[in-house]
């Protein structure tokens, strides 16, 4: 489906406090992908370009969402579920859905939902309760750029003789020594995105957005220079009207966001995203790497057919990474001795015994994603962060991944408890070194 999608106003309602939309309400449209943004209020449906807010959905028979707020956008344009009540901004802590170390979960209510102060909820499901994640992605401010020395060209070319991967020239190997074979490699070495791997996305286009930002096709948000992508947001001089296909919207800030919509998917691998996040420590930006199902409705609604944020940071929690993993699972059934649906590294300072989630945001960052049937595993630097041996449930084997995945990198305002204010650094940039797969 065409990351551009949109809704038919015609389809959505509202019902116990929460905006309904039907999957079939999602057209596709001739416009590139939009990612899922996690917080599109717009964007109903599928999970959107990271940091964009998402329309919330409706509470399950078992369980509801006490409020309706704002959802994140998906790559694909479609919304999902926002933060209920004692979500960010709510001035009502939320109990914090992470278990106790080396012991199972308490169970919650099968279609409800929790998470810590600050975070966000994500839209609930009649089978099962969903993870609950940070409200919105914020994306921030990065200084300098600089090519990097031995940064080689893009283009994927076969390893010759040995078969090692061609991907920026590492030669990684799998857990049973044989090499990963490079499937996909940008070192943005050049002077533009190349638009043969990378689709941009925009809020005209696609109606994605993340909070009050505007996202854009312009060099002042979306540039490649000195051997990085650079993705910024701006506070622009004054008020404008951003366009959008679910109906214009007055903002004064503009950022950028690109997928490999319709360009390139794959399932199961290794996936590597090497970035300097923006040095703020107060509230207002968040980023996400992340990865979007290019079935978005597989299984279900978001976020029952998948999500994978593999690098996602919050300027309110700084010098941490906090990854997300979206997909029906009751607390029940969490047990960090097992790694069991251990889908997230909320609430941060994230304290799993073995598992480090700690970034240097004066520096580059290398995010890893390594990604079998029925297993998840997310590292920082060389360092495991996330492990999960995820069982989803109402489904069987490795679904909800179990089909490709697209890639999105976005850059956006936070909202909530991370809301940009009068302190909040910008312009911000995330500076992306390189983006490598190997299967």
């Amino acid at each position: 489906m065409s990351p551009h999608a949109l809704l038919s106003p015609a389809r959505i309602r509202i019902a116990g406090g929460a905006l309904l939309v039907s999957a079939a309400v999602v057209l596709a449209t001739a416009a590139t992908p939009a990612p899922s943004a996690h917080l599109d209020s717009a964007t109903p449906g599928t999970p959107g370009v990271a940091g964009s807010p998402r329309a919330t959905w409706s509470p399950s028979a078992a369980g509801s969402l006490s409020a309706a707020a704002p959802s994140r956008p998906t790559p694909t344009g479609t919304a999902v579920a926002a933060p209920g009540a004692g979500g960010p901004g709510s001035g009502t802590p939320q109990a914090s859905s992470r278990p106790t170390a080396g012991a199972t979960a308490g169970s919650t209510a099968a279609g409800s939902s929790v998470e810590p102060a600050g975070g966000h909820r994500q839209a609930t499901s009649p089978r099962a309760a969903q993870p609950a994640r940070p409200a919105g992605r914020a994306f921030a401010p990065i200084a300098g750029t600089g090519a990097k020395a031995g940064k080689r060209s893009a283009p994927i070319k076969a390893a010759t003789g040995s078969g090692t991967p061609a991907c920026g020239g590492s030669a990684p190997r799998k857990a049973d020594g044989s090499l990963w074979i490079c499937s996909f490699d940008d070192e943005f070495s050049g002077t533009a995105l190349d638009t043969g791997k990378w689709t941009v996305q925009t809020t005209k286009a696609s109606g994605f957005h993340s909070g009050a930002e505007c996202f854009t096709d312009s060099p002042r948000n979306i540039a490649v220079s000195g051997g990085t992508l650079r993705l910024t947001v701006r506070k622009e001089a004054a008020p404008f009207s951003c366009a959008s296909p679910r109906g214009a919207y007055q903002t004064q800030y503009t950022s950028g966001t690109v997928n490999g919509f319709g360009k390139f998917a794959q399932a199961y691998g290794r996936f590597e995203v090497r970035a300097q996040l923006p040095s703020a420590t107060v509230p207002g930006l968040q980023e996400t790497l992340w990865l979007w199902p290019t079935d978005q409705f597989k299984y279900g609604a978001w976020p029952s057919s998948g999500e994978i944020d593999f690098g996602e940071f919050y300027s309110q929690y700084p010098g941490w990474a906090i990854p997300y993993l979206h997909y029906d699972v009751l607390q029940s059934s969490v047990n960090w001795a097992t790694n069991t649906n251990v889908y997230t590294a909320l609430p941060a300072p994230y304290a799993q015994p073995g598992m480090n989630c700690r970034i240097n945001q004066a520096a580059f960052n290398t995010y890893t994603l390594t990604w079998q049937p029925g297993r998840l595993v997310i590292a920082i630097n060389g360092q495991n962060c996330i492990v999960d041996n995820y069982a989803a449930t109402g489904l069987s084997g490795a679904a909800p991944f179990d089909q490709p995945f697209f890639i999105a990198l976005t850059q956006a305002l936070g909202i909530g408890s991370n809301a940009p204010t009068a302190s909040t650094p910008l312009p911000a940039t995330t500076q992306v070194d390189y983006v490598r797969i190997w299967k």
